[in-house]
């Protein structure tokens, strides 16, 4: 075969070095984004945090503080403001603030609490002059649950083997306070190599006995297998009386009962009349199904919001959180050495100068594409808020459908960009805080020839639910029947899926008893 020589036109993507760290910042959460800087800061000498800096919009930051003032009923604005942003920065130049949501837990179908919106609030309580201040809630923000138990238990007076036993017991709770695992596994990883059947009796007599201990230690409730035992031992706390006896019997034999609202077969299997059973209902209701909940880390609880949407007219305006903002600068007195040296001869001077060369030109890059990640954010939030300008005045229900591909074309974006800009970046709204995915929604038709956002859908639902006869309930094809009256054509399937993500029960398991 004789050779030839050809030449071919062809076009490819070439991703920079540049370009890839930009993309990576882009769809960092904020804490990730956190911790790439500080990475970023032990690796390159030519990088340092910004001591003396100018504020960033420093009245964006106390109009952040006075919102979550007023959401959470906190006094004390002054506090707040001589704890905004300020010119001194930490190590890493990098500040986080905790944003004030709203917090629903309510019972789910009678036997279990959850919130709507997936965004929990982590108040804060001032204790001064109040009476009714509870201790485990002081407590549950800066002990864990076992720290808590523990504490109780060095007041007793207990041997040393049984402290370590109810100590084991502790250890094998749950974030819940439920025991992970049952006694007899428990005493059997704890037995001794060569251990015969007597001695797995006697550690199982032991841990038997310091479960009783545990079990009537606080959070009542703590230290049970199952819900039906947990409900029990908190009823069996209360004093004594008809509606206390039934919702014992209730909880250990009729529990799915009362989940599906039974009230016919209840009564059948109880042999208690109306009355009695809507009094054990609400003692039942009023327990805690998960008596470790209280003692729930508050730091997990705490999103950071990129952005701060505030009022400016009659329009709405968005400015970044400067709470999240790194604060880097270039080292000049490095970078001037630098310059001010010519390239030394000598190969291994040579390799030395061009490695410093390049994490100076690495720095830049990164303070470049840390600034262009923000400007991004920023562009597309303030789009996404004047597609949804209905939403910050109304609410949920006035928004309107926008997907991904509405916001690229408008800023000129791919679609893919913008999809790693709403991902994990959140936007504090006088709603609330909400991930920036959550002003997108599907369209749906409606009569008059328009499309109805399915988050409005959602908030209609939820609205419907909350005004519907608890003996009544609203079935699935009545929710949808009254969507069309106004209008709004869903499907029953789509109203079940729209229910189901508000984490709404079912009609029969909402009936009152």
């Amino acid at each position: 075969m004789k050779p030839s020589l050809q030449f071919r036109l062809s076009q490819h993507l070439a991703l920079t070095p540049q370009l890839q760290q930009s993309i990576r910042l882009l769809q960092l959460s904020t804490l990730e984004l956190h911790q790439e800087v500080e990475q970023m800061l032990e690796m390159n000498p030519f990088l340092e945090p910004e001591e003396e800096f100018a504020p960033l919009d420093t009245a964006a930051g106390l109009e952040f503080e006075r919102q979550r003032s007023e959401r959470t009923g906190e006094e004390g604005a002054s506090t707040s403001e001589s704890d905004g942003p300020s010119g001194d920065g930490d190590a890493g130049g990098i500040d986080t603030v905790e944003i004030g949501t709203t917090e629903r837990d309510d019972w789910e179908n009678g036997t279990e609490r959850d919130d709507f919106d997936g965004i929990r609030e982590t108040p804060s309580r001032n204790n001064d002059g109040d009476d009714e201040f509870d201790p485990l809630e002081r407590n549950a923000v800066s002990i864990s649950l076992q720290e808590f138990l523990r504490q109780q238990l060095l007041g007793t007076r207990l041997s040393e083997q049984d402290m370590a036993a109810v100590d084991i017991l502790i250890e094998s709770l749950n974030e819940d306070g439920y025991l992970a695992d049952t006694l007899e596994e428990i005493a059997a990883s704890l037995l001794p190599e060569g251990g015969d059947e007597e001695m797995l009796e006697e550690l199982l007599s032991r841990l038997r006995c310091a479960l009783s201990w545990l079990q009537h230690m606080e959070p009542t409730g703590v230290g049970a297998s199952n819900l039906s035992e947990c409900l029990v031992l908190q009823l069996k706390a209360m004093e004594e009386e008809a509606a206390r006896n039934l919702a014992i019997v209730i909880c250990q034999q009729h529990l799915e009962l009362l989940a599906r609202r039974d009230m016919r077969k209840l009564m059948a299997a109880t042999g208690a009349d109306e009355h009695l059973l809507k009094e054990a209902q609400g003692l039942i209701v009023g327990l805690e199904p998960k008596p470790g909940r209280r003692f729930t880390r508050a730091e997990a609880n705490i999103i950071v919001p990129d952005v701060i949407v505030q009022k400016s007219g009659r329009n709405w305006k968005v400015v970044l959180n400067p709470d999240v903002m790194p604060k880097l600068r270039i080292n000049d007195l490095y970078a001037q050495a630098l310059r001010s040296t010519r390239s030394p001869r000598g190969s291994a001077a040579t390799e030395s100068h061009t490695a410093l060369s390049s994490r100076l030109q690495e720095a830049r890059w990164f303070v470049k594409n840390i600034q262009q990640r923000f400007d991004t954010i920023l562009r597309v939030s303030q789009a996404i808020v004047d597609r949804q300008k209905n939403f910050f005045t109304h609410g949920e229900i006035a928004m309107k459908p926008l997907v991904l591909r509405e916001i690229a074309d408008e800023l000129g974006l791919h679609e893919s960009t913008i999809s790693r800009v709403t991902t994990a970046k959140y936007m504090n709204t006088p709603f609330g805080t909400f991930e920036l995915k959550y002003f997108f929604g599907s369209s749906l038709n409606t009569d008059a020839g328009g499309n109805a956002s399915s988050t409005a859908v959602r908030a209609l639902i939820k609205q419907l639910v909350a005004a519907e006869d608890p003996k009544k309930p609203l079935s699935d094809s009545q929710l949808s029947s009254m969507l069309e009256e106004q209008g709004i054509q869903v499907a029953r399937r789509t109203v079940a899926k729209y229910r189901e993500a508000l984490k709404i029960a079912p009609a029969n398991l909402r009936k009152a008893l």
